[in-house]
């Protein structure tokens, strides 16, 4: 046995064993295949060996050394303490019917991982407090879903939105309008009983604008310059000259907070006052996720920065080939027309692929150098925080522990909280306040 140094983590290994190692193997596959092998004038079982092995012989002599060589392969990298990072290719060296029977594999091993010094490590960690201005926020997206529009001028139970009918911001517009380049209509350019809110990025600024303080039966022309990378291509870079006429105004009515309002989103009791603690607690979990998410990829930035270290072509292929059938599966999901046969570049994963295999090298190292294993106190109290959440607790735990795979993924979880926290306990890590809106802004 020879093993050779192909590269950092390449390598080669050069194995040798007797023809007289494989007979008995050879005798029994041979005895085998005679026992089923069927041909005209035998009965089944039957076939003379002869004719078994002049049929079946080069086949089974393949089959075998390569069953020989797999097998003295890993028996050998387990006495020589190799890490192997892949299968290994196998290459005969000698002929088929050789007394002595050679092959050379070629294949990778697993880098040693350094873990670096986070003595100097920066790392920040945010914090969000929701107080009352927040939770209003939050109350605001939610009318704002809920909103519904009456004409301008017409009296109702909520009013006529003013004396002002013209139509502006947030109004929601009906128009039929046309549109020429050099005084001929284009594709698309025309529309009858179209609706739009004046400010919420439907149409191009430009057309927003010219319409607003329009009113009802009122008609504008007005020029509009497509932007060059408008994704209209025949009318990209060109000027158009618009004709809109005002069909209707609707002003928009956003319901009040007040007992109704908090029916509506499910709350039955406690009115107002409860609405806004449940808004307040999912907000505050909302926090939660978010800046340990924050704090978490600056650890897993660190860790790649501080071990560098040379990642197994085979794992990172590997690892593509998984992403790619994620993102494969994700298509087929949303209902993508030939997802299935869609072409997916396997270069669109390799950066990700590539962090992803070296974290993990990274991350197998650490926790067993420093003990971070998650512990099962540990898993059970991930999963009692997340079963809080739900109306029925103990069905969520029990959903959680009748599936072993459910578990793996919150040991995960729980593993990459140790790790964040081990290299917390080594850094430099300043806390800084955000709001819950620059909070949701950050990735």
């Amino acid at each position: 046995m020879q093993i050779e140094n192909l590269g950092s983590l390449d390598r080669k290994m050069t194995l040798q064993f007797n023809r007289a190692d494989i007979n008995q193997a050879r005798e029994a596959r041979l005895t085998k295949i005679s026992k089923s092998m069927k041909m005209p004038g035998f009965r089944p079982g039957k076939v003379p060996k002869k004719m078994v092995e002049q049929q079946y012989g080069m086949q089974v002599d393949f089959e075998v050394q390569y069953d020989k060589a797999t097998q003295l392969f890993y028996e050998l990298s387990k006495q020589e303490g190799l890490k192997l990072a892949s299968q290994p290719r196998l290459e005969p060296k000698s002929e088929i019917d050789a007394d002595e029977i050679v092959f050379d594999a070629f294949f990778e091993v697993l880098p040693e991982v350094k873990i670096g010094d986070f003595s100097a490590s920066e790392l920040t960690r945010y914090t969000t407090e929701v107080n009352d201005p927040e939770i209003d926020r939050a109350l605001d997206v939610l009318r704002k879903q809920r909103v519904h529009y009456h004409s301008r001028g017409e009296a109702g139970d909520h009013g006529d939105g003013g004396s002002d009918t013209s139509a502006q911001k947030d109004d929601q517009v009906t128009i039929d309008f046309v549109g020429k380049i050099d005084g001929v209509e284009f594709a698309g350019g025309k529309a009858d009983d179209f609706q739009f809110v004046i400010g919420a990025g439907q149409m191009l600024p430009e057309f927003e604008a010219a319409t607003l303080g329009l009113k009802k039966g009122e008609s504008k022309t007005f020029p509009m310059k497509f932007p060059d990378d408008y994704h209209g291509a025949e009318v990209a870079g060109k000027t158009a000259e618009f004709t809109v006429t005002m069909k209707d105004v609707a002003w928009p009515h956003m319901p009040p907070v007040d007992e109704e309002f908090a029916k509506s989103l499910g709350i039955t009791e406690g009115g107002v006052e409860k609405m806004r603690s449940e808004i307040k607690t999912n907000m505050d979990r909302e926090v939660k996720r978010r800046t340990e998410a924050l704090l978490k990829n600056q650890v897993m930035d660190e860790l790649v920065k501080q071990c560098p270290l040379d990642v197994p072509k085979s794992l990172i292929t590997g690892e593509q080939e998984r992403l790619m059938e994620a993102a494969r599966n994700d298509l087929i999901q949303r209902g993508i027309p030939n997802a299935k046969d869609a072409p997916i570049p396997p270069e669109m994963f390799a950066e990700q692929a590539n962090k992803r295999v070296r974290l993990g090298l990274i991350l197998s190292d650490l926790v067993k150098q420093q003990n971070l294993t998650a512990t099962p106190e540990q898993i059970k109290a991930s999963i009692e925080e997340t079963a809080a959440t739900y109306e029925d607790p103990k069905e969520v735990m029990r959903w959680y522990y009748s599936d072993p795979s459910r578990l793996k993924e919150v040991e995960a979880v729980v593993l990459e909280e140790n790790v964040v926290k081990h290299i917390c306990s080594l850094a430099k890590v300043t806390d800084k306040a955000v709001t819950f809106e620059d909070l949701s802004k950050m990735s």
